[in-house]
């Protein structure tokens, strides 16, 4: 989620949480709040967790979330493979998750950035923040940011299914590989309810007309919002609630 304002996510979590049963293997969720970062991970299902209920009371407001649950492909079921996955680049915390298998992805690493893991995840993460690195000295704009990752994110594509949210607090990448969908929540707003469960909030009591509220995930979780398909291999940028491109 990416949002102008801070802003309550936890029905987008709890709609999330509805589809542990067979992502079980873990799940995790990082908030921003301006540069700091709450970061949450457990390796058992979000369905069972206690810190997933303690995640879904918790008043956390926030302008832009990562949240994960995990199905196992590569790595173990542990607390160190779950998502997302946090690093310091630049002064900022980066947070990242990851939905699909790459095969045969052993890039060389060096000292700044290592997996604790075993996932392939977690060395693409990794990888992209050496790559980011090394491209630029200092945090560049967003948009010399987006061609750098243009032109990285193919040559992680060539390993296999890669679809992957990162941000680092002042926008949210999302690049699906082959399936991310994403919803752009505008004024007047209203009743939605959610995909998966028969569970309702009306959203006009909870917002202003001065919110954007962007949101994206591998598949819509409410059946009455006008979701949009990612095309596979695109890059979309959301900053305060829009999408840049």
């Amino acid at each position: 989620m990416n949002a102008r304002r801070p802003t309550d996510v936890m029905f987008s979590f709890a709609g999330l949480a509805t589809r542990a049963d067979e992502h079980k293997d873990g799940f995790g969720i990082a908030f921003f709040e301006g540069r700091g970062l709450r970061h949450f991970v457990d390796h058992h299902s979000a369905r069972v967790s206690p810190l997933a209920e303690l995640v879904k009371h918790y008043p956390i407001q926030s302008d832009v979330v990562i949240a994960h649950i995990r199905k196992a492909t590569q790595g173990v079921v542990s607390l160190e493979n779950t998502h997302p996955f946090m690093r310091e680049l630049w002064g900022r915390y980066w947070v990242f998750a990851h939905n699909g298998d790459l095969k045969s992805f052993q890039p060389r690493l060096h000292a700044a950035f290592r997996p604790v893991g075993q996932t392939d995840s977690e060395r693409a993460f990794c990888w992209l923040m050496q790559e980011l690195a090394k491209a630029h000295a200092d945090m560049p704009a967003i948009d010399e940011l987006n061609h750098t990752l243009r032109e990285l994110l193919p040559q992680l594509n060539r390993h296999g299914t890669f679809n992957m949210l990162l941000s680092n607090g002042q926008a949210l990448w999302a690049h699906g590989s082959t399936k991310l969908h994403y919803l752009l929540r505008r004024p007047p707003f209203g009743p939605v309810t959610l995909q998966d469960e028969d569970l309702s909030i009306d959203l006009a009591a909870k917002t202003t007309d001065a919110d954007r509220i962007a949101i994206v995930a591998t598949e819509p979780l409410t059946r009455d919002e006008p979701w949009c398909a990612i095309e596979p291999g695109q890059l979309k940028v959301f900053q305060g609630g829009e999408a840049l491109c």
